[in-house]
């Protein structure tokens, strides 16, 4: 007796907690603040909420070229500062770099020391005075499988800093990762942030030729024209202001600790006022500098947001990218720049947006299909099982309560595919409970007392349903582990459901027919 008095305390707490977890999901305007503010709630899906859901390509292509200039311009360096002669240094293809030389004697210094500072080329071939450098097979696979998990990395870090609810942000085969915002409500604002590749660049201005010029008669060598994109106040069109600017970048935006929406003084205008780290700072005073009454163009994503003149040396390591920004342009520049520029630029693939009456019209037909079928499996074994169908549906209940419960506790999310994952739990309730009664059923028949037939059914349905759930969960594991978005929905369901489906099935319905036996002494199970 003292057995059954422990179970049914650890039926009734857990029944309590499932109570308090579940209702604020359900029922939380009706609750006393305290609860209903301080209690996870079950958070809705993609397909039952509405939102947004993007599948998007990043351009594994373009990494490995970028990192081919890179290394280029590395090499330049290196090869300046050990006093190496050369010629030209310069990245001719995807994954190759080129460089020029006088001499035998000179490409014998140059092959040693890129083969000591950068060993991530192939042998190079020598044609007579120019050394090609391949990025080795290997090295090019490291950068692709990197370029698409870093772009995953920051995409996620900007949608954190966005401020949406439970968004889904997974990788999907080589090169593909899938984006769920929940909820959504400025899908082109989202879409805007996430596109954008923020590479901040810092470079100084040709002024030794005019941009107007070099768009007719064309670019000097070392030079690139880049355009400041800008909107006129007094027509409301885009216009577009060029700019010469070196192509050596002095430094990038991964130098960069913080950035933050500020607001000029004298204008209120908001500007981006950003920080850069120990190296960017020491970098960003050496330039400055150097360049005095030179102008220092900062540039992202190829637009010229500003070219001001550099006055002093700057100290501190803090700069300012200004442009006619508002408030919400500039908290959306702000947000990339600190949450990192994207290795390599992304393309969207798909782009899906799921109207929220939708989602409430999935809602009301997942919540009718369970009600249905729930009713249609409680009248079943009200009717076949007579009193032992009244504690099996007891049971069932219990699950449900239980399951909802404990996705509200691990802030689960609920899809359609995870209300398909409740209903087949319970089929599984409904299963075990068949097992069990069947095995009963059979000792009845062999001649046993009702309280000897009862321990001897759940004793030889034991191994049955654990071998049953066991199997399942493998399967649930394996869907939650491979899968993405709402197949792992319906994997956490169906996970939370079996391991309950356990404790009410074997403990739940346990302990009523122990309560039932032990208290009415019956003669004969309804059953």
């Amino acid at each position: 007796m003292k057995s059954i008095f422990w179970r049914i305390i650890l039926l009734g707490f857990f029944s309590f907690i499932a109570l308090v977890l579940f209702l604020p999901s359900v029922i939380a305007p009706k609750l006393p603040a305290f609860w209903a503010d301080n209690i996870p709630k079950i958070v809705l899906g993609l397909d039952l909420q509405g939102g947004m859901h993007l599948v998007l390509k990043v351009d594994q292509d373009a990494a490995v070229k970028m990192y081919t200039q890179r290394t280029a311009n590395s090499i330049e360096g290196t090869l300046k500062d050990d006093e190496i002669s050369f010629l030209t240094v310069k990245a001719t293809d995807v994954t190759t770099v080129s460089i020029g030389y006088g001499g035998s004697a000179a490409a014998k210094e140059i092959k040693k020391a890129v083969s000591k500072d950068f060993g991530v080329f192939d042998d190079p071939v020598d044609n007579g005075s120019t050394l090609v450098f391949t990025v080795s097979e290997s090295e090019v696979k490291r950068i692709k499988d990197w370029a698409t998990t870093q772009a995953l990395e920051v995409i996620r870090n900007r949608i954190d800093k966005f401020g949406v609810a439970e968004p889904v942000v997974v990788r999907q085969g080589k090169d593909e990762i899938v984006v769920q915002l929940p909820g959504l409500k400025d899908p082109d604002r989202a879409l805007k942030l996430i596109d954008t590749t923020a590479i901040l660049e810092f470079r100084l201005l040709d002024e030794n030729n005019d941009p107007y010029e070099a768009e007719i008669l064309g670019v000097p060598f070392g030079s690139e024209l880049l355009y400041q994109k800008k909107i006129d106040p007094e027509t409301g069109e885009a216009v577009k202001e060029p700019y010469l600017v070196q192509r050596d970048v002095l430094l990038t935006g991964d130098v960069i600790s913080d950035a933050r929406v500020a607001f000029d003084t004298q204008s209120n205008e908001p500007y981006v006022s950003i920080t850069f780290n120990r190296t960017g700072s020491k970098i960003f005073e050496r330039i400055t500098g150097q360049n005095v009454n030179k102008r220092l163009a900062i540039i992202l994503d190829e637009n010229v947001f500003s070219a001001p003149n550099i006055n002093e040396r700057i100290g501190g390591g803090r700069a300012s990218i200004s442009g006619g920004f508002s408030y919400e342009t500039a908290t959306d520049l702000a947000i990339v720049l600190r949450a990192g520029a994207l290795p390599a630029p992304v393309e969207v693939v798909q782009n899906v947006t799921v109207g929220s009456s939708l989602g409430k019209d999935s809602i009301e037909a997942g919540i009718r299909a369970i009600v249905i079928g729930g009713i249609l499996v409680l009248i079943f074994m009200l009717f076949y099982y007579k009193v032992s169908g009244v504690i099996a549906n007891f049971a069932i209940v219990l699950n449900i309560v239980m399951l909802l419960g404990a996705m509200a506790y691990f802030n689960a999310t609920l899809t359609l595919p995870g209300i398909a994952g409740i209903l087949l739990t319970i089929g599984m309730g409904v299963d075990s409970n068949v097992l069990i009664f069947e095995r009963i059923k059979e000792e009845l028949r062999a001649g046993r007392t009702p309280r000897s037939a009862i321990d001897a059914g759940y004793d030889r349905a034991w191994w049955s349903i654990v071998d049953a759930h066991v199997t399942t969960l493998i399967t649930a594991a394996v869907l939650f582990q491979f899968g993405s978005g709402p197949i792992k929905g319906f994997a956490v369901t169906l996970s939370l459901g079996i391991l309950i489906n356990l404790f009410t099935a074997l403990i739940g319905t346990k302990v009523s027919f122990d309560v039932i036996s032990d208290k009415f002494r019956i003669k004969k199970v309804s059953i």
